[in-house]
């Protein structure tokens, strides 16, 4: 804590100065829990998507009544993609329903699955609460007004006040003749006693009032209705005069009713021109249905013009504007999915990922094909354009995946229409991790992606010994085998994998994949292993075609007596590898990891550590210890196991998160680019998952961490009992607990890592280690969702828990150091510590420092790790998978180095 002696020097030092005035600009907003948009838009106006409303969309009301949410997310999702909506309003008021329930539901998926604020618009305050409450961010209440009275105004203003809301007041009051403003000096009337209201009574900011001064038809060819678009457009200027801090919001369709659709689509473009022309801010549209200037004739714009203005010199203006258009007139000539033949229609829902509308495609190509000749001919071949826009770089790995969530959906619907001999596969593939491996996320995206282009996948999971895999080849009678591993020391047991298969007789294509393997391993080295076909598949696109080689030259293969030489090296994802270049140096700053070439790693992957006697004549290293050695705050481990989430998620490396993990790439995006791509596309999802995994209790993060007295011996470090008393001196350490051993560089400069720590016959020294975990829930609930084929999702919380892991064990090791007085050396840039921005470096055992992965299981019992439920599996891997583990040196020297 701080001593009184600190303050007094603070005092000192500043007191009496003024603190420099902070003049924050707050910029009036909406919000949804991805993002926030401004109500001023610079260039354009607030659109305000009108389709999720029962009151004007056929579409909607039905889908409501049908229950259909897919739908229903599918109207909104279409607004703010296709359509370009700022906000949706959402309107579940329904003639015989009680729309409490309603908008609970709809609000419950929007909130989660749509990423615009959103205006929640009822007549009635229960309906308004139940979506506010389930509504994250901030919304727009639409509406209040004075019909019923000042009473139900205050009551609508009181929840805008409790849940932060903006609110659309309408130009309504109670008079009995006139109640509905329809004169600019009645627009402006009702709106200033709205205003005083909302602002002195109700504390409802200016700037997020939007006042709607109502439209009303021009086309219904009564001359009294003639100049109510005029009224409006003049209540709207006069308002901006006098309020200019509020806004101005229209329902603009309304001034067009009774017209067909071509010349609605003209009159409300040139009603919104000149609308905004006067100061509106906002307007409830079909944005699709709007069309810029150039885009309407001369002719039909002028027409537009003299009916809004009831100019009637030339005659009457509504009689010539209806007369510019046919009865059949359709306008705009982009086709919709809807619209595209059937067989291209199908193909184009498995790009898009979409679901909506897939059964009944389904069910109408039935009519003209056979099942397997939907699945192989117009489904695989959406699969198959899916894989080159992946390869090309135009499509992301999460779309991706929803386009295998698709079609696994389709293939499902069409599964009980087949016969046994109709629904035979393209080939048979068993996967697995290997024994002690709990990794499964490379392996799984290669379920996915195989399994969804017509192949059969036996998939085993994880920690796999080689016994399991026969048995399930033998059973299936597979085609290939595709064996999975992170670790260096899961290519020692591919080998041994290997060598089983060859003594069983086993002689059928094996595929082999993971972080640790690199090509020239596989098909150099393993190659002379295996008797039969053996080849490395980089990514699961590249496992994908590697099946279609196996089973399109299956016999020859079977019969070579001389595994074929693939070359794959341009694979359908060649190009999106090269985006990873910049980081998989991130990675090896990570881990410390070294730069290795193709030739090096084909020797030197699959060996064991270095032995401590191949470097046992290397001189020691220059590395001095003329720093004073801390004092810890504690001695032997302390166990945190409620680490608050959002201060573990600060430390979260969004680059390794979304580039790495959820293969989000750049694809040449300039940083601006990259950035506004990030802010719209991909942390929407983020922000999404960390909110179902707050509420879900997913993500727990444990940690135990602690502080022993030690010594260096050689290349050893010897690790002490602690001293009974917290704030004993290393001094009075017990005798010798444990040691470690690592290896030495043989070229200068000689490091070892127990050189970061004083030797026998110096001052006793302070070793720290910590151990972190995610918890448990993270893989569970990952294999809930891919066994439920929600594929995006399922990458999206692997990844996260991943990191989550690494952002944990960066939050101890500031604890540590903190804990250690050693904080002040730490970068205040975030990504600046990730790049070891502070004093001291941590290690993990199977890397280059410290390569022994078997010394886990030293530090698992030190750690007493069984206390947040870390186990070790065959391997010395920690399980659950989104852990990590670190032996720790505060010296300042440290940094990540490699063995050669």
């Amino acid at each position: 804590g701080t001593t009184p002696a600190h303050l007094a020097a603070v005092v000192e030092a500043v007191g009496g100065r003024r603190p420099a005035e902070r003049r924050p600009a707050a910029e009036p907003a909406s919000s949804s829990i991805y993002q926030a948009i401004p109500h001023r838009q610079d260039n354009s106006f607030l659109i305000v998507g009108e389709r999720c409303n029962t009151n004007g969309s056929r579409k909607f009301k039905r889908l409501l009544a049908e229950g259909d949410l897919d739908g229903l997310v599918e109207v909104a999702v279409e607004q703010v993609r296709g359509e370009g909506a700022h906000v949706i309003d959402v309107c579940v008021d329904y003639v015989g329903r009680d729309g409490v329930p309603d908008m609970q539901a709809v609000i419950d998926r929007f909130a989660r699955e749509v990423t615009a604020p959103l205006m929640l618009d009822s007549t009635q305050p229960d309906v308004l609460e139940a979506g506010l409450k389930l509504a994250g961010g901030k919304c727009i209440i639409n509406s209040v007004n004075l019909e019923d009275g000042e009473e139900r105004l205050g009551r609508i203003a009181g929840l805008a006040r409790q849940f932060g809301a903006a609110l659309v007041a309408l130009t309504i009051d109670e008079d009995p003749q006139e109640a509905m403003g329809k004169t600019c000096a009645r627009k402006l009337e009702i709106a200033r006693r709205i205003h005083r209201l909302l602002t002195e009574r109700h504390g409802i900011a200016e700037e997020d009032i939007f006042f709607d001064c109502l439209t009303f038809p021009i086309t219904t060819g009564n001359p009294d209705d003639r100049r109510l678009g005029l009224e409006t457009l003049d209540a709207i200027e006069a308002l901006m005069n006098e309020f200019p801090n509020c806004q101005s919001i229209l329902g603009l369709s309304n001034i067009s009713f009774g017209l067909q659709p071509a010349a609605r689509v003209v009159l409300n473009s040139v009603y919104l021109h000149e609308a905004r022309a006067r100061g509106l801010t906002a307007a409830i549209v079909h944005a699709g249905k709007i069309l810029p200037r150039n885009q309407i004739s001369d002719e039909r714009w002028d027409a537009a013009q003299a009916l809004i203005y009831d100019r009637r010199d030339a005659g009457d203006p509504l009689e010539h504007f209806i007369g510019l258009f046919g009865e059949d007139e359709k306008i705009g000539d982009g086709r919709r999915i809807e619209e595209l033949p059937l067989e291209e229609r199908l193909k184009q829902r498995i790009i898009d990922g979409q679901r909506q509308g897939l059964e009944d495609d389904l069910e109408a190509a039935l009519e003209k094909y056979e099942p397997l000749e939907i699945i192989n001919t117009l489904l695989l071949d959406g699969m198959r354009v899916v894989g080159e826009l992946f390869g090309s770089g135009q499509m992301q790995l999460p779309f991706v995946l929803k386009s295998a969530e698709t079609m696994k959906a389709a293939v499902a619907h069409l599964e009980p229409k087949m016969d046994k001999v109709e629904g035979r596969s393209r080939g048979r593939l068993v996967l697995a991790t290997v024994r002690g491996d709990v990794h499964d996320i490379g392996k799984n995206l290669v379920d996915i992606i195989v399994s969804n282009n017509g192949y059969t996948v036996y998939n085993l999971g994880i920690k796999q010994p080689i016994n399991n895999v026969l048995e399930a080849v033998r059973k299936h009678k597979a085609d290939a085998i595709g064996l999975s591993g992170l670790l260096v020391k899961s290519t020692i047991v591919m080998r041994d994998d290997l060598i089983v298969l060859n003594e069983q007789g086993v002689r059928i294509p094996v595929m082999l994949g993971g972080a640790a393997l690199t090509r020239r391993y596989v098909e150099e080295d393993l190659r002379k292993v295996y008797e039969g076909p053996v080849y490395y598949a980089k990514d699961a696109f590249e496992g994908l075609e590697l099946m279609g080689r196996i089973m399109e030259g299956k016999h020859a293969v079977e019969a070579a007596a001389e595994p074929v030489e693939e070359d794959v090296s341009e694979a359908p994802a060649a190009a999106a590898r090269r985006d990873l270049e910049q980081l998989d140096l991130d990675r090896q700053q990570r881990y410390g990891l070294r730069p290795v070439d193709e030739e090096a790693a084909a020797s030197e992957q699959p060996a064991e550590a270095p032995a401590a006697t191949a470097v046992a004549e290397a001189p020691r290293s220059d590395i001095t210890h003329t720093h004073p050695v801390p004092r810890p705050p504690f001695w032997g481990s302390r166990v945190l196991q409620q680490i608050p989430l959002r201060a573990v998620l600060a430390y979260i490396n969004e680059t390794m998160l979304f580039q790495v993990q959820w293969g989000f790439r750049r694809k040449g995006r300039s940083p601006e680019q990259w950035r506004k791509y990030v802010a719209t596309e991909v942390r929407p999802h983020y922000r999404d998952l960390v909110a179902r995994c707050e509420q879900g209790g997913i993500l727990r993060p444990q940690a135990i961490y602690g502080f022993w007295p030690c010594h260096s011996d050689g290349d050893a470090l010897i690790v002490y009992e602690p001293p009974r008393d917290a704030g004993a001196p290393p001094e009075e350490h017990g005798p010798e607990l444990m040691r470690f051993e690592f290896p030495r560089q043989s070229k200068s400069p000689h490091w070892c890592l127990s050189d970061f720590w004083r030797p026998i016959g110096d001052a006793v020294d302070v070793v720290a280690f910590q151990i972190v975990t995610a918890g448990p829930r993270v893989s569970e609930i990952a294999r809930e969702w891919f066994a439920r084929d929600e594929y995006q999702q399922y990458l999206f919380l692997h990844g996260l828990g991943v990191e989550t892991a690494e952002a944990l064990a960066e939050y101890i090791h500031k604890q540590i150091r903190a804990d250690l007085r050693i904080g002040r050396h730490d970068a205040r840039d975030l990504q600046a510590l990730f790049k070891q921005g502070y004093q001291g470096s941590r290690y993990s055992f199977g890397y280059p420092a410290c390569p022994r992965l078997e010394d886990q299981a030293r530090l698992i019992e030190l750690l007493r790790a069984d206390r947040i439920h870390i186990s070790l599996t065959d391997e010395y891997q920690l399980d659950p998978e989104q852990s990590t583990s670190a032996i720790v040196t505060y010296h300042p020297a440290a940094r990540y180095f490699s063995v050669r």
